[in-house]
């Protein structure tokens, strides 16, 4: 049985979280708390030397980290993760523009406002995410006015990574009221056959 050890409450968590649910994956969840320093210790060092969350067991001594790389794992061979090249090629596009251009902005004004609740020492650095999170939203709602998914008429990966920190975006300070086909394909998401929720 796979073990993750993560905060369901960490998007990148979260991801591997939905896609198990959603695929009947039979897992342990083990939580750790990175706020109480619990990443760490050498013994969790030695699961992942970059000591972050989430990392997935597989057994005899075998570990993944960084949570896209873990989906495309767990995906393969689902229609979660298309065999087309092309179609594949963009699934992974999105999914590094959740890393390099939704991610860093969204989910890190959300932990500075969530988690540490936003200490006056980085207002500033929070409204500076601001600008980025709204740019990536924007680049989302332009897909998704186009087609009902990010790559197609089916949910893919890219579309759990993407969802796990937009749809609670506004912890960020990332209202969607003005992001009418973000907030149909949220719904459309969590009507989903074996949805789990963050908070679930």
């Amino acid at each position: 049985m796979y073990k993750v050890y993560g905060d369901i409450q960490s998007g990148n968590c979260y991801k591997l979280k939905l896609l198990m649910h959603l695929l009947d994956i039979e897992h342990e969840w083990i939580a750790v708390d990175v706020l109480s320093g619990e990443t760490q210790s050498a013994e969790f060092a030695k699961m992942n030397p970059n000591k972050k969350i989430p990392v997935l067991s597989l057994g005899e001594g075998k570990y993944l980290t960084e949570s896209n790389a873990i989906l495309n794992f767990l995906a393969e061979e689902t229609p979660y993760l298309p065999k087309e090249p092309y179609q594949r090629a963009l699934v992974l596009q999105w999914m590094f523009f959740e890393q390099y251009s939704h991610e860093p902005f969204i989910a890190t004004a959300r932990f500075i406002n969530k988690y540490l609740g936003l200490p006056k020492e980085r207002e500033a650095e929070y409204q500076s995410k601001q600008a980025g999170g709204l740019k990536a939203l924007s680049i989302m709602e332009q897909q998704l006015a186009q087609t009902d998914f990010l790559v197609g008429d089916s949910p893919t990966i890219a579309d759990i990574c993407l969802y796990a920190y937009t749809h609670v975006s506004h912890e960020g300070g990332f209202e969607l009221d003005d992001y009418g086909s973000i907030r149909r394909w949220i719904a459309a998401i969590k009507s989903q056959e074996n949805y789990v929720g963050m908070s679930d």
